[in-house]
């Protein structure tokens, strides 16, 4: 191992501390990252015509437009991979500074990407690609961040820090729908020749870019590398250890868990608000309020769901919160989309969706404590990432699901049954909130 640092994890957690430097940071790092994976679903769906040749096919815009989406998650896994395998060797901040930096520089281009009108359908073709290597530089951002924030972390508070961290999700969320429901009602947005369509949508990928610019100068100026062991020079790649060695079982335990959660986010986060407005029948303004409100009671969930697994442990906290999911979350998720009694009582019953969301909340305390420091960024990039691959498709399966169910049911259904992964991917693995952090094996 090379040498570490001797200062205690955990000490000095004050005004400028190590702890509390790294925890800014990883804050922002998820807010960032949340940031870019919403902004398809939220900013770009009424630009959509800018990107698309008026000559191209319906079948092929259609394709190509479900790949918008899921480009950023399906290279996430590999960014997780290639930059928690750098965060476990070389160290945890610099692999956050290279990932922020190539986010911030793909963001940039995506902003200033010529239309349909000039390029024809490789304006659409550049964007998926484009969205595809952002993938890759988010999945390597968190993943080296959150571990190091965590490991600086005194025992008792890791529970609550995980929430705060993930918090920075619902909270980006529920700025950009403040901030496309604000740019939209500000200028036009009907027709290819549209302010908004034209030119509007690059202001939140403009700002996307330009947050990263204080990340990146916060973490290089007063974040400080965690003192926790490093794999040596002789030892397996981190990556090779974590799929092949001891630790593979909780790999797959982790992938039934997270597969679960971005299961239930991807329906919520992702399909509930199309269906609000297709289906309920709410407004443009309608859904976009709706959703916000979800998010804003996100932002306190979070934290204190994480709280809950520091009390009750993170074991039981994933069982019985799976249980609640598919049972509670599934029924709420129905009568959001059924019950008709005015937008308020819509509002009420899709904020009460979001808290299906809940699971968020310890999951980076948990990730971080599975797995031993030399592989740890490894671990929990990997872990999180993983399971992006079945919910980036969901628009494939949610189709085969409309032909057995009603549509509106179907999202119901794939909720159902991720709470009921959430619940045994708990079941499956160990409890861990009274682990070390410096532990290295």
């Amino acid at each position: 191992m090379s040498s570490v640092r001797t200062e205690p994890i955990g000490a000095g957690d004050r005004a400028g501390s190590p702890a509390r430097t790294a925890a800014r940071a990883a804050v922002l790092a998820f807010f960032v990252d949340a940031f870019d994976i919403y902004l398809p679903v939220l900013v770009l769906a009424p630009a959509m015509g800018y990107f698309r040749p008026a000559d191209l096919g319906a079948g092929t815009t259609a394709l190509l437009g479900s790949l918008v989406f899921p480009a950023t998650l399906v290279t996430r896994p590999l960014g997780a991979a290639i930059f928690g395998n750098l965060a476990d060797t070389v160290g945890r901040k610099p692999a956050t500074l290279t990932a922020v930096a190539g986010f911030g520089v793909v963001t940039l281009l995506i902003a200033v990407l010529p239309g349909a009108e000039t390029i024809g359908v490789w304006s659409l073709v550049t964007l998926i690609v484009l969205r595809a290597i952002n993938g890759v530089f988010l999945g390597g951002e968190y993943t080296a961040a959150v571990p190091l924030a965590l490991e600086w972390s005194p025992r008792e508070r890791r529970g609550v820090l995980s929430g705060a961290i993930l918090a920075g999700s619902p909270a980006a969320y529920a700025t950009l729908a403040a901030l496309t429901l604000a740019l939209l009602q500000s200028m036009p947005s009907k027709g290819a020749a549209s302010a908004y369509v034209q030119w509007g949508w690059r202001i939140p990928f403009l700002m996307g870019a330009l947050i990263t610019v204080p990340l990146f100068v916060h973490y290089r100026r007063a974040v400080v590398e965690s003192p926790t062991a490093r794999t040596g020079p002789k030892a397996r790649s981190p990556l090779v250890e974590l799929v092949s060695g001891a630790h593979r079982r909780q790999l797959l335990q982790v992938f039934v868990l997270m597969s679960g959660v971005w299961l239930v986010n991807t329906m919520v986060s992702a399909v509930l608000p199309g269906l609000l407005t297709t289906h309920v029948g709410l407004t443009a303004t309608g859904t976009s309020v709706a959703m916000l409100v979800a998010s804003l009671a996100l932002v306190v969930a979070f934290p204190l769901c994480g709280a809950l697994s520091q009390r009750v442990g993170r074991r039981a906290f994933y069982i019985g919160f799976g249980l609640l999911v598919a049972i509670g979350g599934s029924a709420a998720y129905l009568g959001a989309l059924t019950v008709r009694a005015g937008l308020p009582t819509t509002i009420a019953l899709t904020a009460l969706v979001g808290l299906t969301l809940g699971s968020f909340g310890p999951v980076a305390a948990y990730l971080t404590e599975l797995f031993p420091a030399p592989i740890r960024a490894t671990g929990f990039g990997v872990g999180y990432s993983l399971a992006l691959a079945l919910p980036a498709f969901y628009v494939f399966y949610l189709a085969a699901l409309a032909d057995v169910v009603p549509p509106h049911v179907a999202p119901v259904v794939v909720v159902a049954v991720g709470g009921v992964l959430i619940c045994l991917g708990g079941y499956l693995g160990p409890e861990t909130r009274h682990v070390e952090m410096t532990r290295t094996e």
